[in-house]
């Protein structure tokens, strides 16, 4: 342990800190200390103001930054509430129903065939019942996958037909094109797949506008609630804010990485690639999520600015999945439903924190990095937790990188319990 570089840093972390009197900080900078995590930052706003704010640890190791509340971190998943918001934004107007077929948009989609087996071979397929809806891409119940969640032939074809999963050389009508010349998984409507569902939907969406979706999102909804830091670029006079990425070797020491994990991020998005990954590509701080998040608080409004009407909040965060659904996703808990683009809690004495707590009504969707929020408008209040913790699967297997979900259960528990 003495060898590692980056432990020493935490060892002079340890000796050099004054101790802090937020209970919040105080239970990260012990998982610091320990090499559990090199940082995060946690916010809590609550009854129209930040209540509290805790940046701990490094932004990057190595050269002694640490982590402030404008660092900038890859979000992962939790994009994916964004460009489904965008998405109803263009709903609200008529451009598509809920239950439209993608067809009009997406042609290649027109005969789709399923799997007889999600992990059997690509030759055995039949017919796809009914074309996929925008319903189906919101709920995860198109049939679409992610190659890395399957075994079978499924898994490397998705890789040669579309790349990285999120900073992919495919360009976006490439990569509708190879997408739809691959089998489902399952019949359209049928069951919930968590998947590349978000990211066809934000290349549809900028098929329907006419434009890159970084452009769509940035004219919808950044640039309308000041969002100023959030894209799935970061520009060159901002890179010194972002968070380095760190993981962990074979030994469950921390260490630095050059990309996160699986066929995900390029340690540098060049410029002038045109895939962007409506469900896992921004990177975003604490403020500017906060006013995304705040729409589910304020029936669709943030501080005069309205993104959504409230019936249509009200739509995103009902629950869309039947009970059978519900019980054989695999992701959500008993206590969880999913609305369009968000998980819902049905249950709290049942929902799984790690997804978003809260009481009923409440929502989130948490990003694989470290990510995770709430928005819980029965209690007017939202929890926002940003890290930077690349572990593979296997390492997760060998019971390595968990510190990042215990520093955010013992969050969501501190935050819910503070006094108002």
């Amino acid at each position: 342990m003495k060898s590692n570089p980056i432990t020493k840093l935490f060892l002079l972390h340890k000796e050099s800190k004054v101790k802090s009197e937020d209970p919040i900080a105080t239970v990260i900078e012990s998982m610091v200390d320990t090499g559990a995590l090199a940082g995060a930052a946690t916010l809590i706003w609550r009854d129209s103001k930040v209540v509290q704010i805790a940046t701990v640890g490094w932004r990057d190791v190595e050269a002694r930054l640490p982590i402030e509340r404008d660092t900038l971190f890859r979000i992962a998943s939790m994009t994916k509430p964004i460009t489904s918001t965008a998405a109803l934004m263009l709903f609200e107007e008529g451009r598509f129903a809920l239950d439209d077929p993608i067809t009009r948009w997406a042609p290649e989609f027109s005969k789709m065939r399923v799997l007889s087996s999600p992990n059997g071979p690509l030759d055995q397929t039949y017919p796809a019942e009914r074309p996929i809806t925008f319903r189906d891409l919101l709920t995860h119940r198109s049939g679409l996958t992610y190659g890395a969640f399957d075994t079978g032939p499924i898994s490397n074809a998705y890789a040669e037909a579309l790349g990285d999963e999120m900073d992919s050389h495919v360009a976006p009508d490439d990569w509708i094109a190879g997408l739809a010349a691959l089998p489902l998984i399952d019949q359209p409507g049928a069951g919930f797949h968590y998947g590349h569902s978000t990211d066809l939907l934000g290349l549809l969406m900028a098929r329907i506008e006419d434009a890159p979706l970084g452009d769509v999102l940035r004219r919808r909804i950044f640039d309308p609630l000041e969002m100023k830091d959030t894209g799935f670029i970061v520009p060159r006079e901002k890179r010194d804010r972002r968070a380095r990425m760190y993981g962990f070797d074979e030994a469950g020491r921390l260490i630095k990485r050059l990309t996160a994990t699986g066929r995900s991020p390029l340690p540098e998005r060049p410029e002038e690639m045109k895939y962007e990954s409506g469900g896992g590509g921004l990177w975003s701080t604490l403020d500017d999520y906060l006013a995304f998040a705040r729409i589910f608080v304020g029936a669709g409004a943030v501080d005069g600015v309205r993104l959504l009407r409230p019936e249509t909040v009200t739509l995103m965060t009902s629950n869309q999945l039947t009970e059978s659904q519900r019980g054989r996703t695999g992701m959500l808990s008993s206590g969880h439903g999913f609305g369009l683009g968000v998980a819902v809690v049905l249950d709290p004495e049942k929902a799984d924190p790690v997804l978003c707590g809260g009481g009923v009504g409440s929502v989130g969707w948490p990003g694989a990095w470290g990510g995770w929020w709430q928005a819980d408008p029965g209690d007017n209040s939202v929890f926002i937790f940003l890290a930077h913790n690349m572990v593979e699967l296997n390492q997760f297997a060998q019971g390595v990188g968990f510190g990042v979900f215990d520093a955010i259960l013992r969050f969501q528990s501190l935050a819910s319990s503070l006094p108002r």
